[in-house]
């Protein structure tokens, strides 16, 4: 499911004793997806009226409108299901099933990825952990070439020692901990380091953490909100990724060895 992408940066090492590794998640620590995410929703609802013409259009005139961008954000934050997104939105039966397939064709279509943004403050964080000798791997769930197009874009690929990514499209929206695990594990067993974290804004980034006894920092700024991540019980829980960089950096935080 998933490989591996050399960027051109050589690995460094942050003194002659100590490596920190921080292997980041991409969409929600870096990449701010919602935009396109409530596009492809809006995109899902529209394709259904045309798929289902008047008997679609009638149950909108009803008085069932589509979500704002804040009521959608907020559902998937606290992880609500997609079935639960389309019946709110006003779709019953057969209408739920062909919405379903339609937003998990288009996502992660290259036509909508330029509504990707990067999350604030996100290059000042990845250039202090660079200048300390930080070790930065990215292990995501999108498709890897996805993935070095934006980052070469906004000039950050160089400060990757290397990328690991899904080869499937559809990876990242399903978001399964199981793949993450799997892909962090991979990462892992070639970036061996005296001191790691991970960096993650899902249960997937936590749970794949903790099963390789990384410890582990939730962020708020991407697809799950702070009361929705409390519950896995990640080491540290911040709004950003540059309040989590200071917290490595300079907190009395200390990560433990790899078991």
């Amino acid at each position: 499911m998933s490989r591996t992408a050399l960027t051109d940066r050589p690995s460094q090492s942050t003194s002659a004793c100590t490596t920190l590794t921080v292997f980041c998640d991409f969409d929600g620590p870096i990449v701010d997806v919602s935009d396109r995410y409530y596009t492809t929703y809006q995109f899902g609802l529209a394709d259904v009226q045309e798929q289902f013409g008047g008997r679609a259009i009638a149950s909108l005139r009803n008085g069932i409108a589509p979500l704002s961008k804040a009521q959608f954000w907020q559902m998937k934050q606290n992880r609500v299901p997609d079935v639960e997104i389309a019946e709110r939105s006003g779709l019953q039966g057969e209408q739920i099933s062909w919405f379903m397939q339609r937003v998990c064709e288009i996502v992660n279509q290259p036509a909508l990825l330029h509504l990707d943004r990067l999350q604030p403050g996100v290059r000042w964080a990845l250039e202090l952990l660079h200048s300390q000798g930080a070790r930065l791997v990215l292990v995501t769930l999108r498709e890897r070439q996805q993935a070095m197009q934006f980052l070469h874009s906004h000039d950050l690929l160089h400060l990757f020692d290397r990328i690991w990514g899904a080869t499937d499209d559809h990876a990242a929206y399903q978001n399964c901990a199981d793949h993450k695990t799997q892909l962090l594990s991979e990462a892992i067993a070639v970036h061996s380091s005296d001191s790691a974290w991970m960096i993650g804004d899902t249960e997937a980034d936590v749970l794949a953490g903790q099963a390789a006894k990384v410890p582990t920092i939730a962020l708020t700024c991407g697809i799950r909100s702070r009361r929705y991540l409390h519950q896995f019980n990640p080491n540290l829980i911040h709004s950003d990724l540059v309040s989590a960089v200071n917290s490595i950096l300079y907190s009395n935080w200390r990560s433990q060895n790899f078991a």
